[in-house]
């Protein structure tokens, strides 16, 4: 992928939370990250011009495909770029990121199950809720489970024969009232399982009850006045109300689903793919396909399913989907979802969808413009009979207003457009007079001597503002360092927008609608824009200093007394000592008023 095609991939990027993916010239996967914003975020991979790390700057340089998919939220974000790491390895992942695992909540397949924080899943049976992207929200939530119900903590086999045999004895976690000591049949499995059965609601994400619950019993604490314990339920209640907006994208219950969606637009379909594996999402991909022969929203459907599933190697059980494809699979079912969490997972891929047809329109609507510069930079072309495509052109300009301050500005365009990173201002050294001709022939040699010195790029087109004087100034210099025969130059005259060329005495006009003339004034306003901006700025800098700046023993504070009272130099001049020292003494005074009438005497 060229710069100009990895530029309009990430203008084209949304501003949403997402993962993107960096790919390789192969199409291996390099690296995932995640983003609260994809455009700002991946952009500033591509616009900074120092590294923090070595690495960062060798990933970057190998990037040739950007590929990204929208989520809700940041959280899922974090989420699903963990999955893609776990799934691919990538290799700027392992160098450049903690490749920690998420914490889950464990219900542990056993008799009196315990409930506990692991990263590590293991296939035994034991059910998982998660994973979390904070350790401190699950320990959160398993505090407030102890609080609310009596559980076991120990990993003693309570079989039912080991407790008839009663080979164990209660803990100190029973004499606190931290569990009912089933280890000594002091409570009944069914008993124990009607709280577990609770506990599985609450990490479903139905914990209403738990906050009312919880609310109450705050209530009740301030009315007791035990205030620092009613502080501590109102911290719980604040995460809580956090954790509340459970992710789209991970559901434990969901297990080996591929979700479809499809958008129509005219003779155009996009679908989306998801891959579903363990409760997360590990792939998505988007296609489109053109209609031929009117085919049904079915038929297309299940072309594409058909499709992707052979190209992921997918085989899914159930497949969640907007409407009935014309495709039956062997050992498959198809799921229309009408609400819950599979109806979010189809919203989620519809969504992708919308967002590639919306990136799509956009990049049609910018190949169209990149089209209309390339017809416009023909047209220049064939308007000023140049033998190469002026992709880059530079523009000079001087400005020396009322004789003073000499400066000049070379503006860049590529490919029609403005590069500022390229613009250029240059004081006129050599020239300590108002001319024109001298500063711009200082400055066309100043600026491709060292062009040629660094081995820059040469300009396809040159362009003066002015008329034959100046670029026959420009030339002079071109000769000098060879290169009046490998850059072509023109002037643009301001009073009547002439085109000039070099030892043409006769100027070309260009028709005032014509493109290739709007582009030249573009540039040449452009310039002189650049160019005034910088005068003043040192005209500025230069009416700054005042002939106070000379008197010695006048400091600052002086120098602002006189200046708030008499506002101009010029008027400082005619006073008297007596209305000096009135301000600065009379010391002072008189050093102010020997300076400006030492010539007199």
């Amino acid at each position: 992928m060229n710069k100009e095609i990895l530029k309009e991939t990430i203008a084209l990027l949304p501003e949403k939370p997402g993962i993107y993916q960096f790919f390789d010239q192969s199409g291996k996967l390099i690296y995932v990250g995640k983003a609260k914003n994809l455009k700002k975020r991946v952009s500033s991979y591509f616009s900074r011009t120092t590294f923090e790390n070595r690495k960062i700057q060798v990933m970057v340089g190998k990037v040739h495909e950007i590929k990204h998919i929208v989520v809700p939220t940041e959280h899922d974000a974090l989420l699903l770029e963990n999955n893609f790491i776990k799934e691919y390895q990538p290799r700027y992942n392992v160098l450049l990121k903690d490749d920690k695992t998420f914490p889950w909540i464990c219900i542990k397949n056993e008799r009196f199950p315990r409930v506990f924080l692991t990263r590590k899943i293991v296939n035994d049976g034991s059910s998982y809720f998660g994973p979390y992207t904070s350790a401190q929200m699950v320990r959160t939530l398993l505090a407030l489970i102890r609080e609310l119900y009596s559980l076991r903590t120990c990993n003693l086999n309570l079989s039912e024969e080991n407790i008839n045999a009663q080979k164990f004895k209660v803990c100190l976690e029973y004499h606190m009232g931290n569990c009912k000591g089933p280890c000594e049949g002091l409570q009944r499995e069914n008993d124990y399982n009607q709280t577990i059965d609770q506990i599985r609601k609450i990490l479903k994400g139905h914990i209403n009850e738990v906050i009312e619950y919880l609310e109450e019993t705050m209530r009740n604490l301030a009315k007791e006045y035990r205030f620092e314990e009613a502080e501590i339920i109102r911290q719980k209640l604040e995460l809580l109300s956090k954790f509340r907006g459970k992710s789209v994208i991970v559901n434990p219950s969901i297990t080996n689903v591929d979700v479809f969606s499809i958008l129509t637009d005219g003779n155009t379909s996009i679908i989306n793919f998801i891959k579903v594996i363990k409760g997360s999402v590990i792939q998505s991909h988007t296609i489109e396909i053109q209609k031929k022969l009117d085919e049904t929203e079915p038929e297309i459907l299940a072309l594409a399913i058909a499709s992707l599933r052979t190209r992921y190697e997918s085989n899914a059980t159930e497949i969640i989907v907007p409407i009935l494809p014309e495709l039956k699979i062997q050992g498959v079912r198809y799921t229309i979802p009408k609400e819950g969490d599979k109806k979010k997972l189809l919203d989620f891929s519809i969504n992708n969808a919308l967002i590639y047809k919306r990136s799509k329109d956009i990049s049609s609507l910018s190949q169209r413009k990149l089209r209309r510069k390339e017809e416009i930079l023909e047209q220049l072309k064939k308007d000023l009979h140049l033998h190469n495509l002026p992709t880059r052109i530079e523009c000079f300009d001087n400005s020396n207003l009322q004789g003073t301050n000499p400066v000049a500005a070379c503006v860049v365009f590529l490919n029609g457009k403005p590069a500022p990173g390229e613009y250029r201002h240059y004081h006129v050294k050599t020239v300590d007079h108002p001319d024109d001709f001298a500063s711009m022939e200082e400055i066309i040699f100043r600026r491709y001597k060292r062009v040629l010195d660094e081995n820059l790029p040469l300009p396809d087109l040159v362009v003066i503002d002015g008329g034959k004087g100046q670029i026959s100034a420009a030339i002079k210099s071109l000769e000098k360092l060879k290169l009046n025969k490998k850059i072509a130059v023109i002037g643009i005259a301001k009073k009547l927008e002439e085109i000039y060329f070099p030892n043409d005495p006769y100027p070309l006009y260009l028709d005032k609608n014509s493109p290739s003339l709007r582009l030249i004034q573009h540039i040449r306003n452009e310039a002189h824009r650049f160019g005034i901006t910088f005068h003043r700025q040192k005209r500025s800098k230069a009416f700054i200093h005042s002939e106070l700046d000379d008197i010695k023993g006048i400091g600052e504070s002086t120098r602002q007394k006189l200046m708030e009272k008499f506002k101009s130099v010029s008027v400082i001049r005619t006073l008297s000592i007596r209305n000096l020292e009135e301000i600065i003494g009379t010391n002072k005074a008189r050093m102010v008023y020997d300076y400006f009438h030492r010539d007199k005497e």
